[in-house]
């Protein structure tokens, strides 16, 4: 709260994190087989990350939490990655993925999350994350409080994280690294937030 003046604004990520990881069983074999949702790409097909891949091939189906979700393979990616085409019988694919998904944790991470909403930030809103915009899980609603009766003004974006923040640089040359979108919006009323504080000469915090 000290480093911060009336007028400045912060700018939050209010993405929220999907209980992307999920193990799906292999309708041929029994095999099982982990799936990480990045991108959603309409009509209940979605960008993966399976491992191991040579399990999910082409035309390929699998089933979750006892059938009530099912997937089949419909391409693999240069990149590795698969499209994925899914049904369920729920309204939609994000009540189904509460039952059947987890929360996508770094490896380094290894204590069981009993409780998903601490993988979120307080102000999440939008789904659509693979992982957490970590820089704002310190945030508190009593801490968000003190700062707008201080004066700060509070600006959201959407920006939903996706599979950059896996992928490591693997090449020596950063220009060669081939980064992957994330998707991200800014609506009218937030930039305008922004840009009147940029106005003002107060500062931007983001």
């Amino acid at each position: 709260v000290d480093y911060l003046s009336p007028g400045d604004c912060l700018i939050l990520n209010n993405t929220r994190v999907l209980p992307a990881r999920m193990y799906g069983v292999k309708k041929d074999t029994g095999a099982i087989v982990e799936f990480l949702l990045l991108n959603n790409l309409g009509n209940d097909r979605w960008e993966t990350i399976t491992g191991p891949g040579k399990r999910a091939k082409v035309d390929t189906e699998f089933i979750f939490g006892d059938g009530i979700l099912t997937c089949k393979i419909e391409e693999v990616l240069n990149n590795g990655n698969r499209i994925a085409k899914f049904n369920y019988d729920a309204s939609n694919i994000y009540e189904v993925l509460d039952k059947v998904g987890e929360m996508p944790l770094p490896h380094y991470i290894t204590e069981k999350l009993e409780d998903k909403e601490r993988y979120q930030t307080v102000y999440s809103k939008e789904q659509g994350s693979a992982a957490a915009p970590t820089a704002g899980l310190h945030f508190t609603k009593e801490l968000l409080e003190k700062l707008k009766e201080k004066g700060v003004n509070i600006a959201y974006v959407t920006l939903h994280v996706g599979l950059g923040t896996f992928r490591p640089v693997k090449v020596d040359d950063v220009n060669e690294h081939v980064m992957h979108s994330e998707f991200y919006q800014l609506d009218e009323e937030n930039a305008n937030i922004i840009n009147e504080t940029k106005k003002r000469g107060n500062k931007i915090i983001s």
